[in-house]
């Protein structure tokens, strides 16, 4: 059964403080690309397609995908909730709770129901950012709690260290800090996380761009402020990262 609202609005919401990014607004098609996060995957009104590394487009309500593993979507238009939770708790595990009805694909979890009626209550309400924090943080405490899975106290660490400060880590110096070898913690993580500390440390990158232009930054003052080279350089890894333009989910966004 269908569900939209009859006025729902459809621009698109980004929310991304601490640990949490979200976003929620309509899709088409998401060319094959992968995440340094776990992310679930959600649809607000109505299933949406989903294909998982190579194998064949299925129909699903929700999913959940580790950080890492490609995968492409079509939504032809239509709103998708889309959260991603950083490895300062349980990483993946932490969101399998969110969904009902669920069987592997491809290292993926699918589902016909789950966590949906949530995100699409912030899509609908136009006060969305200001409150999207505190009800995305009760979501996903309800879901660790059923999760039971702790992440490793330093690689927790470390992620918090690289969160405070993005450009100033290499994994040498994030691994003397958390007192692990170079080769140690860059195998640590990628077993923690589920993707190398190079390929998330992009994801934070991205991440800080994304919020810059929520808080009202330009493409331009965004990529720099993040790191990025020049704007051509953060929309050449925004679509590689989401698999669409930059221009198809950061523009029209509420503040």
């Amino acid at each position: 059964m269908y569900e939209r609202a009859a006025e729902a609005p459809l621009d698109p919401l980004w929310h991304v403080a601490g640990g949490t990014t979200f976003f929620a607004g309509p899709l088409g098609y998401n060319a094959s690309h992968q995440h340094g996060a776990p992310v679930y995957l959600a649809g607000l009104y109505g299933a949406f397609r989903l294909r998982v590394r190579d194998g064949a487009w299925i129909t699903c309500r929700t999913a959940m995908i580790p950080a890492g593993v490609p995968h492409e979507l079509d939504l032809g238009g239509d709103p998708l909730g889309v959260l991603y939770r950083e490895p300062d708790a349980a990483g993946h595990v932490d969101l399998v709770p969110l969904l009902h009805g669920t069987h592997e694909v491809s290292g993926a979890l699918v589902g016909t129901a789950g966590a949906i009626v949530p995100l699409r209550d912030l899509f609908e309400t136009r006060a969305g950012p200001r409150d999207a924090g505190p009800a995305l943080d009760d979501l996903l405490r309800f879901s660790a709690a059923r999760a039971g899975r702790v992440l490793d106290a330093r690689v927790s660490r470390a992620v918090a260290i690289l969160d405070a400060d993005p450009d100033a880590m290499p994994a040498a110096v994030l691994a003397r800090a958390v007192g692990l070898s170079a080769s140690r913690f860059q195998h640590l993580f990628t077993q923690e996380v589920g993707v190398p500390y190079r390929r998330y440390r992009a994801w934070m990158r991205m991440r800080r761009a994304i919020r810059a232009v929520v808080a009202g930054s330009n493409f331009t003052r965004a990529a720099y402020a993040a790191g990025f080279s020049d704007q051509s350089h953060l929309a050449h890894d925004f679509r590689r990262t989401f698999g669409a333009p930059a221009s198809l989910s950061l523009l029209h966004i509420r503040r």
